[in-house]
Order: structure tokens, then sequence, then C-alpha cells
């Protein structure tokens, strides 16, 4: 064998690589999805915390409600929405299927239902504001409608981003199954 700066193995002209081993691509593609999947595990986790601290800030009286409104009713169940992301987290390092598929399904349960049902809870609000230019809950200044639906916007992106990786995750590792069934 040759070093970088030694000469080259007699024989070979550096064209023979064709023959030597490839990681599968679909092992390729698990890693690449894995680690998208850990990083919007972890947004998902820090719009969690955001809103974990504005419900306990709020219901706390740490804070007057002038600076920081109450919560809307979808944020208390929105807090469960750490289970998905716990099995997500559990599923990735040794390809627990299992894992990954409940991670999938309350994503749909814990987290894009209360999503949807806080456009709907906060629409009335958003359409006043919109018409009228009144709003009457604020956080640090902010009309609270405005930032919460920011916040439904970027939520159901880390979503829906989370749940078609897992999906493609889900169908690397399946194919992976079955050609080590084939074998």
């Amino acid at each position: 064998m040759a070093s970088r700066a030694g000469p080259r193995a007699s024989g070979t002209d550096g064209s023979d690589f064709q023959h030597r081993e490839r990681v599968a691509s679909h092992y390729q593609m698990s890693v690449a999805l894995k680690s998208e999947i850990r990083k919007l595990n972890i947004v998902h986790v820090l719009i969690w915390v955001l809103i974990a601290a504005q419900v306990i800030v709020s219901q706390s009286g740490l804070v007057s409600h002038k600076l920081i409104a109450s919560p809307y009713q979808w944020e208390y169940p929105y807090l469960l929405s750490i289970v998905p992301t716990v099995f997500s987290f559990l599923a990735l390092p040794r390809n627990h299927i299992s894992y990954l598929v409940i991670s999938m399904i309350s994503a749909g349960l814990f987290c894009v239902s209360p999503l949807i049902y806080g456009s709907m809870e906060m629409f009335p609000m958003a359409q006043q504001l919109y018409r009228h230019g009144k709003a009457y809950r604020f956080i640090f200044g902010f009309s609270a409608v405005s930032v919460m639906y920011l916040v439904i916007v970027i939520t159901v992106q880390v979503h829906a981003w989370q749940i078609y990786y897992s999906k493609k995750l889900l169908d690397q590792w399946f194919t992976g199954t079955q050609e080590k069934k084939k074998k």
C-alpha cells in the first residue's frame, strides 16, 4: 500500500476502487434522517419549554397578566407533546421501529390536534384584531394572538417535518430488514 506522499502500489493506476465495499444506501439515508429528526426534536423541545414557561409563569402569578397573558386552552393539552419527542429520542439510537411508530401516532394526537384546536380557538380574537385593531391579551407588549399564531405556524412545520422524516426513516429501516431477509 502506498502512503499519500509515497509511491503508488505497483500494478495499479488508482482506478481499482470499483470493487471495494460501500456502505449501503439505506444505511447512509438512515444516518441522515436520524440527524434531521434529532434537530427537529431539539427545536420542538425549545418550543415546548417556551410554552411550558408561559403556562407556569402565568399560573403561578410570578409576572403581571399585563406582561404575559394567561394561556389559551389549547396550550394545556399541547404540554403532552413532549411524549412523542421522548419516544423519538428513544427510537433513534437502536432503530426501535415500535418506538418510532408510537412517536408518529402520538405526534398526531398530542402535537397536531391541539394546534388545530388552538388555531380555531384563537380565530375570533385574530379576526377582531384584524378588523378593529383591538387586542386584549399581550405577551411582552405584543398581541398574544399574533405571537401564538406565529408559534403555531412554526410548530406545525416542525411537526410536519418530524412526521415526514420519521415515515421516510421507517421506510429505510424496512428496506434494510427486507434486504437482510433476502440474504
